[in-house]
């Protein structure tokens, strides 16, 4: 598959979410063997009017060498605003923009912006070909199936977005409505690959090498996109990796789980600091631990923990118990 200029390697990519798909994540999910992954979301309003320095923009725009193909998701309701961000981010060290019309929050569509675009056609046409206009690098689209369930109009969007000069598209199966609740409608995505001739890539419930497999299949996607799926699974790109070449991939072990807790831990603390970092990784350790046996009472020790060295022990306290208790079977 190829984005403009790029060719994309083979496998799923990581879906941009706000909050979670930060440098280290990132760095996570390549290692196990994403195909390209995107950005958390920037509001190109935000970067041309916030002094360029501060903290939050410099994180928002980090990313590292070791990285694979990346795109930086852009935000916002003025085609102006789009364009110029656009513009002055195509050398940020990207390697594509995409441009975020799927973002369910309350916080982004009550500001007309995200998937609130998808009420107005016309207007997120014009927002997609002033980006193009102004960016010197490929530009996706990242979409839901529509507002709510009497406004299915992906497949309008899409075609729109080809028209005005976007080279891939990404199609979450959901409406706004839905927020991420229910099922993901792959048919939607089907339609969205029967209607145009650029790169369709599906987005919605795959959380396993058969429902990358079963996607692929189903709506025929040139692509698939992994987001709430590799929270704490980064294995899941690994997965998909040997089911390609028609292997079995094993399940991450418990000291495998452990271990990259840990890591992502350290990688985040470097990354913001060890006080937010700590913070943030709470969510991350609880995914990475889901289904691990008594991971409801690891969970309330983890959101209690306010240091590096902290969380350490009680995941180390952890491993051992779960030794004994296995020694002791």
């Amino acid at each position: 598959m190829r984005i403009g200029g790029l060719e994309m390697p083979e496998g799923a990519a990581l879906a941009p979410m706000a909050g979670i798909t930060d440098m280290p994540m990132r760095l996570l999910c390549f290692e196990q063997g994403a195909a390209w992954a995107v950005s958390e979301m920037l509001s190109a309003k935000g970067f041309l009017c916030a002094p360029k320095g501060t903290r939050a923009m410099r994180e928002l725009l980090r990313r590292s060498p070791e990285e694979g193909i990346l795109g930086l998701q852009l935000f916002g309701r003025e085609a102006e605003d789009m364009r110029e961000a656009a513009n002055q981010l195509s050398g940020a060290g990207f390697d594509f923009i995409d441009i975020n019309m799927g973002c369910p929050a309350h916080k982004i569509v009550s500001n007309g912006e995200g998937s609130a675009l998808m009420k107005t056609p016309e207007k997120a046409e014009r927002i997609i070909a002033e980006t193009v206009k102004g960016s010197k690098l490929p530009v996706t689209v990242k979409i839901r199936a529509g507002w709510d369930a009497g406004h299915i109009n992906a497949v309008e969007i899409a075609r729109r977005a080809e028209q005005a000069g976007a080279c891939a598209i990404t199609v979450h199966g959901r409406t706004r409505e839905q927020m991420y609740m229910g099922h993901a409608d792959w048919e939607v995505i089907a339609r969205v690959k029967a209607a145009v001739s650029i790169p369709v890539i599906g987005n919605g419930d795959v959380r396993s090498a058969a429902d990358f497999m079963a996607m692929r299949r189903e709506t025929g996607c040139d692509g698939v996109a992994i987001g709430r799926g590799a929270q704490g699974n980064p294995w899941v790109f690994r997965e998909i990796r040997a089911a390609l070449r028609g292997e079995n991939c094993p399940p991450p072990t418990l000291n495998e789980r452990i271990a990259l807790a840990l890591r992502h831990a350290r990688m985040q603390s470097d990354y913001i600091g060890e006080k937010v970092g700590v913070r943030e990784m709470r969510k991350h350790v609880a995914w990475t631990m889901q289904g691990m046996p008594g991971c409801a009472r690891l969970r309330e020790q983890i959101n209690k923990t306010q240091s590096l060295e902290e969380l350490e022990r009680l995941l180390k306290d952890y491993a051992e118990g779960r030794e004994k208790e296995i020694g002791e079977k």
